[in-house]
């Protein structure tokens, strides 16, 4: 989803679009590869098509897998007529769990809050991912804009038209604003977006690398990476740009910045070891402090879940890789072939970045239960994903 130093040398010299991450480093072999967990197993009958594939997508991509009755833990039945009508009965105990009637919007968003409403259920306690939606970038040909859709990639809108190299875009939660890196001017900046006005403000316009721009989880501030001093650093500015720090002072470059769910700490990839790797940095200021991500090789992208417990992140490993790592540190977790990953705010979906063939498509993994699911195809190659929050 952020941008590397070697990614930014390839666009500026070059006028490519796409993503080239550094694979030129020694790479230590992964130390673990995750074994998934058994999926839910769930019963659908009573739903036309368009609802029942909505809901496979729904249940497969927050850990439930889709069985015959007989050999179903839960039963999600309904019927459809204007509105969604859907119930739910455990069948273990022959409880009814739920009976609930859905109006307004599409069948795709009845069958979304339906679902929602589902994994919540008490005996569950999951949080609901059916109906959010998501941010990223399609390339084609030398250029690239952002888009928004949801989170299954329907109903999806371009929001960028300028012609250019458009990329890095980052939600603000609780708005309808965006942040993104546009090169409109001929050189990178980084722009905020209100989607109700289309209005677009110069975030950072410094001399050089304007880029990576991430919105911290309380939507009042931005780390990004500015190279106004010499080298890439990271910094940090109120979200309008203003009250600039400067957090990083390395003569390596840093890259990738994602927040800490508290707001306090900012993970951001650094060279200062010689090989790219992770590293803590307080928002107040002081020395980076390395996540010690045993056998992760040569890493980019973090993006920090929710709960704070784990980072996802992208490394070079036979191929690009999307793995975790302990917050605090320790062995490596690979989850498969794949880059750009990041979060929902269930935690425990991964929306990121595989390749099919010459393209990148977006898809969806259910981390416990490695099971995974593409989304809607488009045209052009996508990447960069992100999480409207």
């Amino acid at each position: 989803m952020r941008t590397t130093r070697r990614e930014w040398l390839t666009v500026m010299a070059a006028g490519a679009v796409g993503s080239v991450m550094g694979a030129e480093d020694d790479v230590i072999p992964i130390v673990r590869e995750a074994e998934g967990v058994a999926a839910v197993p769930v019963s659908l009958a009573g739903f036309g098509s368009e609802v029942m594939n909505a809901l496979r997508f729904d249940l497969r991509v927050q850990g439930f897998r889709v069985v015959p009755a007989a050999d179903a833990q839960y039963e999600l039945s309904g019927n459809e007529g204007g509105s969604l009508s859907g119930q739910v009965r455990d069948r273990v105990s022959g409880k009814a769990l739920l009976a609930r009637e859905y109006r307004g919007g599409s069948a795709r968003a009845q069958a979304h809050a339906f679902a929602d409403d589902f994994v919540q259920l008490a005996p569950l306690g999951r949080i609901g991912i059916a109906r959010s939606r998501i941010v990223w970038r399609i390339e084609s040909g030398q250029a690239s804009e952002v888009y928004l859709a949801d989170y299954d990639g329907h109903n999806h809108v371009q929001v960028t038209r300028d012609g250019t190299i458009t990329r890095d875009p980052s939600w603000v939660p609780g708005q309808r604003r965006l942040l993104y890196t546009s090169y409109r001017t001929g050189m990178p900046r980084i722009y905020s977006h209100d989607l109700a006005t289309g209005e677009r403000s110069v975030v950072a316009g410094y001399p050089g690398l304007n880029g990576s721009p991430a919105v911290s989880p309380d939507g009042r501030r931005v780390a990004m990476i500015l190279s106004r001093t010499g080298s890439p650093d990271l910094y940090v500015a109120n979200l309008d740009g203003t009250g600039l720090r400067q957090l990083t002072t390395t003569k390596e470059d840093e890259s990738s910045p994602c927040w800490a769910p508290d707001g306090r700490t900012i993970c951001v990839v650094s060279r200062q070891g010689g090989r790219p790797a992770l590293y803590r940095v307080s928002t107040e200021g002081g020395p980076m402090r390395r996540i010690n991500a045993v056998g992760g090789g040569s890493v980019t992208e973090p993006d920090w879940s929710p709960d704070g417990k784990l980072i996802a992140f992208t490394t070079s490993f036979g191929g690009f890789q999307i793995c975790t790592v302990s917050a605090n540190g320790g062995p490596v977790t690979v989850l498969g072939q794949g880059e750009d990953p990041v979060w929902a705010r269930n935690s425990r979906t991964l929306l990121y970045v595989r390749r099919v063939g010459n393209r990148k498509v977006l898809s969806m993994l259910d981390v416990p239960t490695k099971q995974i699911e593409d989304l809607r195809r488009f045209s052009g190659s996508c990447s960069q994903p992100d999480w409207v929050r």
